[in-house]
């Protein structure tokens, strides 16, 4: 500890016990008790009782208010009025309350686990363990203990908004992210940058987030605001992320989601239930659509000579799913790929309906994507899709369709298919 208990006792003037008093409320706010805090500072218990507690006026003695937050009414020096009623909230609050700290402190005693005390609190396990590791008293040799009302003042003192961050009220610090960012470094490598030269010190370790609100939140002023130009985007503004609420409506037609797919695709027993996608060339400038059926893996591969845009998807795979028998067309699954924008009038025209995956979600088209990954030995990425004709297009997908599939108990699609439109 750093701290050292002065060997001149004589009276220090009008300051008294500066040092002293500091040093004891940083121990109090751990959680150490009055006995405790005042052997290692080297004052009298009187003297650290009346930091706690406050003193009353007597004779010559002017009161003094306590030094903390009381954590009893009677460590008031003054009456208290009377409290208010409150009313009882509807549910358990966002914020662990004295009373929940009480418990904790009281089951931590009895030896009862993280997860027991949760259950009992009707909170999430690592709301406790993290209140637990958070605000508990850790001894010198490794021992440790937990104090309810000392985690109580070390959560009030928390809560206030808004807070100064560390960079503001380290000079250091601030020199160090300025001088970096001045050289074109990333936030991100300023940090790691930080733990790497500083690992003892954990006042200059900060997250890349804290660089960013430094420079771009308004009235906090802890980093020059030209230095915005040294990031990569240039940007003296932050973007704002859209809210999933606000965002627009992705096609003019509502989409019907997977999760309202009938259960009968899902088992694949019944044929007639598609997936589509499309693969892409060069820059995006060609494609073919696929079509896989998900009980047969039958794979149909559509032409698309005049772009896929929504108006030209439309049109050919309208073309292609009217050439299917009418127990072969009960639906179809796409991803939300803009050139499905037109899939209310697909379905008026084919009377197929059409399903959307989730975003970011391949696995609910897994045949079609399987399929697609074997398209890529005959149309490699990165060329042009366009020079492919119709007729080389259905001599692939027959060529795919005659290869036997173990999932298929090594038959092949076509003969599988066969097999159905005869029953």
């Amino acid at each position: 500890m750093d701290f050292e208990v002065r060997t001149d006792r004589r009276p220090q003037g009008p300051r008294k016990l500066v040092r002293e008093r500091e040093e004891y409320l940083r121990l109090v706010d751990l959680g150490i008790g009055n006995t405790e805090a005042c052997r290692i500072v080297g004052v009298n218990l009187r003297t650290g009782r009346r930091w706690l507690y406050g003193r009353q006026a007597s004779g010559k003695n002017k009161p003094a208010p306590p030094l903390v937050e009381p954590d009893w009414p009677w460590q008031y020096t003054e009456p208290l009025p009377p409290p208010e009623a409150e009313p009882e909230p509807a549910g358990p609050s966002r914020y662990l309350s004295e009373s929940d700290r009480i418990h904790i402190a009281d089951r931590l005693r009895e030896r009862a686990s993280i997860r027991t005390i949760a259950a009992e609190l009707d909170r999430s396990p690592s709301t406790i363990s993290r209140e637990v590791r958070r605000n508990r008293t850790v001894l010198p040799d490794g021992r440790w203990y937990y104090r309810p009302h000392a985690a109580q003042r070390r959560a009030n003192k928390r809560r206030p908004r808004p807070k100064v961050s560390k960079i503001g009220q380290n000079p250091e610090l601030r020199d160090f992210i300025q001088e970096h960012l001045a050289r074109h470094w990333s936030p991100e490598q300023i940090c790691h940058a930080l733990s790497r030269r500083f690992p003892d010190r954990p006042e200059m370790h900060v997250v890349h987030e804290t660089i960013y609100q430094a420079l771009y939140v308004q009235g906090r002023g802890e980093l020059k605001r030209e230095l915005t130009r040294a990031l990569r985007t240039g940007r003296a503004v932050r973007r704002p992320h859209r809210q999933a609420a606000s965002r627009r409506k992705r096609f003019p037609h509502p989409m019907v989601m997977i999760s309202e797919r009938p259960a009968e695709v899902a088992d694949r027993a019944v044929p007639g239930h598609w997936e589509g996608d499309l693969i892409v060339g060069t820059k995006s400038r060609s494609a073919i659509a696929t079509l896989v059926e998900r009980s047969t893996l039958y794979l149909m591969l559509v032409h698309l000579p005049h772009g896929h845009g929504a108006a030209a998807v439309r049109t050919a795979l309208a073309e292609t799913v009217q050439t299917l028998p009418p127990h072969l067309k009960r639906s179809l699954t796409w991803d939300q790929g803009c050139e499905m924008a037109s899939h209310h009038a697909f379905t008026i025209t084919t009377d197929v309906p059409v399903y959307f995956c989730e975003p970011g979600s391949p696995w609910q088209r897994g045949s079609n994507e399987n399929t697609n990954g074997l398209l890529r030995q005959y149309f490699p990425k990165g060329t042009d899709l366009s020079r492919h004709t119709r007729e080389h297009l259905d001599a692939v997908a027959a060529e795919l369709n005659s290869r036997p599939r173990k999932t298929l108990g090594w038959e092949t699609p076509a003969e599988r298919l066969s097999r159905l439109l005869a029953a």
